[in-house]
């Protein structure tokens, strides 16, 4: 699996409301609304030392307000990880990539669900209340969904007339990647999940995607196994630096 492919398609899919190219790496800025939108990806290599470039990083976060964050993937350049760790660096939220072909996928049960192309009011507020998210997140979270630029599919299924699970899935190169797959807490091990990921999966099929991905929290154990009974396999990791605060 070539990460770096996978790693561009999860930063155009969940897009930071702005960017800095610097050597390489990418620095995405999202007024703080979730690691992956507020840190570096060191995506290509360069041509700076890797500690002075990691000074210009620390500078910019902080004039911004934010606690530098490096996304990190065996793939980062040599020794990146160690002088993180150096500078005091914590490892957190170590997190397992998976991928699927979509050639067999089963079909699923009957049930209720929509899906749109845009993320309407209903679908935020649906997704907020079974996400539990903060009020003065939605605003931000809406204008970073408004910048994807390939064709979304925004899935809600319902018990009863009532939103139970929601989430999305973006398609680019042949690709599905699946993202912020939530159930209502009260609802959970009933199936809800996995019958909504295989409806938006078969849209994405007839939508010309060929292969599916996602990212999942190692210590996220139910949803580690929704996606394995899924048939979802493990492509590589990656995890987080945080500076000390």
């Amino acid at each position: 699996m070539d990460i770096t492919f996978i790693e561009e398609l999860s930063l155009n899919n969940w897009p930071a409301l702005s960017t800095v190219l610097y050597d390489g790496w990418v620095l995405r800025f999202a007024e703080g609304y979730t690691k992956r939108a507020n840190s570096v990806s060191p995506l290509y290599s360069g041509k700076c030392e890797l500690s002075p470039k990691i000074d210009v990083c620390e500078r910019i976060y902080r004039d911004n307000e934010l606690q530098p964050v490096f996304k990190l993937t065996a793939s980062a350049p040599d020794g990146l990880d160690r002088l993180l760790s150096d500078r005091g660096y914590e490892q957190v939220d170590i997190t397992s990539v998976q991928t699927l072909e979509l050639a067999r996928l089963r079909d699923p049960l009957p049930s209720e669900f929509s899906i749109e192309t845009q993320p309407s009011e209903d679908w935020i507020a649906d997704f907020c209340r079974l996400n539990g998210s903060a009020l003065h997140h939605q605003p931000v979270m809406t204008r970073m969904l408004g910048k994807i630029r390939t064709t979304a599919g925004f899935i809600r299924l319902y018990e009863e007339g009532k939103a139970v699970a929601c989430g999305f899935g973006v398609i680019e190169r042949g690709y599905i990647g699946l993202y912020d797959i939530v159930t209502d807490p009260s609802c959970r091990n009933r199936g809800y999940a996995e019958q909504m990921i295989l409806r938006l999966l078969h849209w994405g099929r007839h939508e010309g995607a060929r292969s599916s991905y996602l990212a999942v929290v190692l210590n996220n154990a139910p949803a580690r196994r929704l996606y394995a009974k899924l048939g979802y396999r493990e492509a590589y990791r990656y995890w987080y630096r945080c500076a000390p605060r």
